[in-house]
């Protein structure tokens, strides 16, 4: 579907906060990922990288659970 239209984008498709209330931006190695809580580990939703080869790594690929240290 295309819309075309003067009204913001955030108007016709609102966004709905808790969807993404419980995702937290953190570093894996020094790669910053954004990442949803589930027990004691941590499901990476994106990679946030400008390093292209960060997204070929497999263990950081979305979906994958990684354990993180801190937050």
């Amino acid at each position: 579907m295309i819309i075309h239209s003067i009204v913001p984008h955030e108007l016709i498709f609102p966004v709905n906060e808790e969807d993404f209330s419980s995702q937290k931006q953190c570093l894996w190695n020094g790669i910053p990922l954004i990442v949803q809580q589930e027990g004691d580990q941590y499901k990476v939703v994106r990679i946030m990288s400008s390093n292209l080869g960060d997204f070929l790594r497999s263990e950081i690929q979305p979906g994958s659970y990684v354990t993180i240290d801190r937050m």
